[in-house]
């Protein structure tokens, strides 16, 4: 099974985000993948952390859930939409949701961010806080390949890659990170932290990343890449606009897990 991560450079308006978004799908579609993952904010990047109140969107409703469903069906995809932003009970906080759509257009999964960002070295200031709702769920759903291999898939965001403890429990094959890691952060431990969680869950992972400089002038790290479970890069780009795409083997994951079997010694 062939699966695309896919790079984007999101700006302020939402119309031309889904746009670009469609057409990087479409080109997924076109290389064969059957999993397309976009990154986070994939539909916004705005100019204040305020402006994704504006567009959150109530669980089934919105034109971001409605694009979603329509491309995976008219595109035959599993398409994971990055994250979008869901509304919550709190109307200052929203939910930086990640939502999973089958090939009929279907949503089979959302997982709402858990680990909330904050950063600050004096010259770059970071709160996700301030206006997202922390989710508490981990979540996975399986994926059925159109040659009928099911794979368990698991899903995190971004900051989640700092807390291993997430990914153990998720008992995936397959492990998704979209992602807007700042330039700072993502040059230092991006490449480092996707390799551990590979090894050590002996998994695959899909990292799809906004990677370019965006209208708020916010730089964001990019390098969107799928790693195998031994721990190696199948393929990346390093930014810019684009779709990574690599081919996934139920049989190379076994032989891994055959050959190196850390999962069956864990302790704890």
């Amino acid at each position: 099974m062939k699966m695309a991560s896919i790079q984007m450079v999101s700006g302020a308006a939402l119309e031309a985000n889904l746009a670009a978004a469609r057409r990087l799908l479409e080109q997924a579609s076109l290389a064969g993948a059957e999993l397309a993952v976009l990154p986070e904010y994939f539909c916004t990047m705005g100019h204040h952390d305020t402006d994704k109140l504006a567009l959150a969107e109530p669980e089934g409703h919105g034109p971001i859930q409605t694009f979603l469903s329509t491309a995976a069906r008219e595109l035959g995809l599993w398409i994971v939409g990055g994250t979008i932003p869901m509304a919550t009970a709190d109307p200052s906080h929203v939910a930086n949701a990640s939502l999973a759509f089958d090939p009929h257009g279907q949503q089979v999964a959302r997982y709402d961010k858990i680990h909330l960002f904050r950063f600050d070295n004096g010259l770059e200031h970071y709160d996700e806080a301030a206006v997202l709702a922390a989710g508490h769920t981990p979540t996975a759903f399986t994926l059925t390949s159109q040659t009928g291999v099911r794979w368990t898939v698991g899903m995190s965001v971004c900051y989640d890659l700092r807390f291993p403890e997430l990914y153990r429990q998720l008992g995936a094959d397959i492990l998704l990170v979209p992602a807007a890691f700042t330039y700072t952060t993502g040059q230092a431990h991006w490449e480092l932290l996707l390799r551990t969680r590979a090894i050590e869950n002996q998994a695959y992972v899909v990292a799809s990343a906004q990677g370019g400089t965006h209208d708020n002038g916010r730089k964001t790290w990019g390098q969107s890449m799928v790693i195998d479970p031994w721990g190696a890069v199948l393929s990346q780009l390093p930014s810019g606009a684009g779709v990574v795409v690599a081919e996934v083997s139920r049989e190379h994951l076994q032989q891994v897990r055959q050959k190196l079997p850390a999962l069956q010694h864990r302790k704890l």
